[in-house]
């Protein structure tokens, strides 16, 4: 599974509204080699189920991930920090056996 948080939550209903997208309008979590640690994380939106999609809702955010995906990011929890210390979201991925300085890469 796949959780988010309260600000999280928040920040994904502001996006919607800002950019104008419909409730239907579903998170997209994925995987990508690249990055200084060797994994990436690709977050937005997209209203398309795939047939081999795994589906996650917390909080009535509705969270799609490919089977490809999933390994690298079952109990992952998606979070937003407007701090000092960076402003976007982030991962807390217990899968990760480190993570870049910026947050958006990591290694298993």
């Amino acid at each position: 599974m796949i959780s988010v948080t309260e600000k999280a939550k928040e920040r994904i209903i502001a996006l919607r509204q800002e950019e104008g997208r419909t409730e239907n309008q579903n998170i997209r979590v994925s995987v990508k080699g690249g990055g200084c640690s060797g994994l990436m994380y690709d977050l937005g939106f997209d209203e398309h189920v795939n047939p081999a999609d795994q589906v996650f809702e917390d909080k009535g955010i509705k969270i799609l991930v490919d089977k490809k995906s999933l390994l690298y990011l079952l109990g992952t929890t998606l979070d937003f920090s407007d701090g000092l210390n960076g402003k976007g979201f982030q991962f807390v991925n217990p899968n990760a056996s480190r993570t870049c300085g910026c947050g958006e890469s990591f290694a298993v």
